[in-house]
């Protein structure tokens, strides 16, 4: 079909934001967390929250939880407000999230297969035997098959997060949450955990929302794809990143958003505030 230059481009519908916030205001005790804070994350897109400590990131993964009501705003799962819903109501919801904890949140009692199972085991469905299956599949994929009959206590800190990395997909959620997941990390396991989240994102299609405060995590999980054919990271053309793959990092400032924008536009902002991140 030929457009007119009289012609405004067809408009196509297209599927509701994975996840939206509009103008979110929060306080603790009078004291204000959130001020306004609005965005978007398209189905399988990714954001990366940066911010100092206090700055109101954790906070804004526990209000896309439901574990916290705003004072006042919008909180869109799906195109779905989730403020008003009850805990029955917001269960349904979460089921259709995975979350990385910070320090991983193992249960130390449980085995590393009884730990990666436990959600599996709670929507029911499936027997023993397919089970486990599921368990060493997810395991295979953040390398940690060998590990499946070990107590947490037993793995290191970086095992421990492939671990709960792999308790989070197996489950094959639409939208992955991550809470400082490189928290207490040697560089070397920090680049290994990054690269992980990096693949899990681009093979599984989730959404993904990461909060951290370190800049090296936000290089690489902005600045970078997964690649099938080397089975490896590739660095996202500068150009690129809106066909298909919906990068943006959003800094936090006092609890409002400072800056929102590509990677590219971050090292590029003449902002000295925002440059400090790029830097």
């Amino acid at each position: 079909m030929v457009t007119s230059p009289h012609m405004p481009p067809a408009k196509y519908h297209l599927p509701p934001a994975a996840i939206t916030l509009r103008d979110v205001t929060l306080s603790f005790d009078e004291k204000r967390v959130l001020q306004e804070v609005s965005f978007e994350v398209p189905p399988a897109g990714t954001l990366v929250l940066l911010g100092v400590s206090g700055s109101g990131k954790s906070v804004v993964l526990k209000l896309m939880l439901g574990l916290l009501k705003p004072d006042s705003g919008e909180v869109r799962i799906d195109g779905q407000d989730i403020v008003p819903l009850g805990e029955t109501e917001m269960n349904a919801i979460r089921r259709r999230m995975g979350i990385v904890f910070q320090e991983g949140a193992l249960f130390d009692s449980l085995s590393v297969y009884e730990n990666v199972s436990y959600c599996l085991r709670e929507q029911g469905g499936l027997g023993e035997e397919e089970t486990r299956e599921r368990a060493r599949q997810v395991l295979g994929f953040v390398e940690m098959e060998d590990a499946i009959d070990k107590m947490p206590a037993e793995l290191s800190g970086g095992m421990r997060r492939r671990v709960a990395i792999a308790r989070a997909i197996i489950t094959q959620p639409r939208i992955m949450l991550y809470d400082s997941p490189t928290a207490g990390l040697d560089p070397v396991t920090a680049h290994t955990i990054n690269s992980l989240i990096v693949k899990s994102r681009d093979v599984q299609h989730a959404t993904s929302v990461i909060v951290t405060h370190r800049i090296q995590d936000a290089v690489m999980i902005s600045g970078f794809s997964y690649s099938r054919e080397t089975q490896g990271l590739v660095p996202v053309a500068k150009s690129g990143d809106d066909s298909g793959n919906y990068m943006r990092l959003l800094v936090l400032r006092d609890g409002t958003v400072y800056f929102q924008g590509t990677w590219h536009e971050l090292v590029e902002s003449e902002d000295p505030y925002v440059r400090r991140f790029g830097e």
